[in-house]
């Protein structure tokens, strides 16, 4: 064979490895529909991502400040709560989630070293939808636009009192949380009605009414009486959700009265004085009604005295309790009439507190002032008060206060 062949065999390429068959049509269909699969996932999940993105982008600027903030003064009137403790940016959030702001961080700015906003009290305010942020803050700053404020003064009851000859009207405890459920929304007045409240105190099962467990049973045999709740909502000043129902709003301020009474120590004195809670509550509630501060503990200390005589109370706050009057002297036919309360008829403490007590003469309850006295009389119009054991001694203080013109508080 010639050289030139032999050139020619070596200038052909070597195959490295087995040698390969040819790809049949299937494999190939096959491959293509793998790579086509492979960019659709690829491209859907570019996409997701990118969705993803743009989303956190359009959130973070809503939440937290970038274009499309509401201008002006709003739209719809709404209420929004500020709980306790709530910081500026808790409140932004609120305002926020109610659509008050269009997001946190305008109203966090616009409210920043504003005195009003950073001392501002739990409670509920009237705002509207859709406002700017700077409206926000200045409405929210404004005392007047606070709703549901509850002021509850010491010895109110929950029915109004008439008294007697004036004929002046103090305003009970339905009354006064009425009045603080009203709110305007939208140019209309809207209130929670006495009358629904002293339907659902007579009508809610106690449970249902936070009563709490140391006054369950007492409330319980009243029945469908109103009255059963009384002395349950304490004085002081609370927050009413305006949009709250009747029955809502008497198991909160049920459930917070409870509550400042167990921090108040009700539960471990009536364990040390060997009483029941609920007991002391209603000699508070008698103290508050028959004295004067000064003679708070003296008048609670007759209290115990005459129970463990034992000794009818008479007391004529306790004859007016159910007929809803104030009058400076009851009647005998008033006196002689047997009800849950009238301490003439029957012996013992009332069926229920006969109004809420006060702070100080709860404490006179609580820590009665040592003594045997078991009479009390006011004798003149400074309020002075004489206090004796000896009955025939207690006479004739009385006939120093028909001499002075005052009968009202005669035992």
């Amino acid at each position: 064979m010639s050289d030139e062949y032999d050139d020619y065999d070596r200038s052909r390429p070597v195959a490295v490895g087995a040698p390969r068959g040819r790809m049949s049509r299937l494999d190939r269909v096959r491959a293509r529909r793998n790579r086509n699969r492979r960019r659709m996932i690829g491209a859907a999940a570019a996409t997701l991502l990118i969705a993803v993105v743009l989303a956190m982008v359009f959130l973070g600027a809503k939440l937290f400040g970038g274009s499309g903030d509401y201008t002006g003064e709003g739209k719809d009137d709404i209420v929004i709560q500020v709980h306790d403790g709530d910081s500026t940016t808790q409140i932004g959030q609120t305002l926020r989630d109610t659509n008050v702001v269009s997001n946190v961080k305008g109203f966090v700015d616009a409210a920043k070293d504003n005195a009003a906003i950073a001392a501002i009290q739990p409670g509920f305010y009237e705002l509207r939808t859709e406002m700017s942020a700077s409206a926000a803050v200045q409405r929210l700053a404004d005392p007047k636009n606070r709703v549901g404020k509850l002021v509850i003064p010491e010895g109110r009851q929950l029915d109004d009192v008439g008294e007697v000859g004036s004929g002046k009207v103090t305003n009970g405890i339905f009354t006064l949380i009425s009045e603080a459920s009203c709110v305007d929304l939208n140019g209309q007045r809207k209130c929670v009605p006495a009358e629904d409240l002293r339907r659902a105190a007579e009508q809610a099962p106690p449970a249902a009414l936070q009563v709490p467990q140391w006054a369950a049973q007492p409330v319980a045999a009243l029945g469908a009486n109103h009255r059963r709740l009384e002395g349950l909502i304490a004085p002081g000043t609370w927050n009413v959700d305006p949009s709250a129902s009747a029955q809502d709003i008497l198991a909160t301020l049920i459930a917070e009265s409870a509550d400042h009474y167990v921090h108040g120590g009700l539960l471990d004195t009536a364990a040390a004085m060997n009483l029941s809670p609920y007991q002391i509550l209603i000699v508070g509630s008698l103290v508050q009604r028959e004295a004067k501060p000064h003679d708070f503990a003296k008048v609670a200390r007759v209290i115990y005295n005459r129970l463990a005589a034992p000794q009818r109370l008479e007391f004529d706050s306790t004859v007016n309790y159910p007929l809803d009057r104030q009058e400076v002297a009851t009647t005998d036919a008033d006196r002689a009439q047997v009800t849950p309360w009238n301490t003439y008829a029957s012996e013992g403490l009332p069926a229920t507190p006969i109004c809420s007590p006060g702070t100080d003469a709860l404490a006179a309850a609580e820590r009665p002032e040592p003594g045997d006295w078991l009479y009390f009389v006011t004798v003149d119009m400074e309020g002075t008060t004489l206090f004796t054991k000896d009955y025939q001694q207690h006479l004739a203080n009385i006939e120093l206060a028909r001499h002075n013109g005052v009968l009202d508080s005669a035992r």
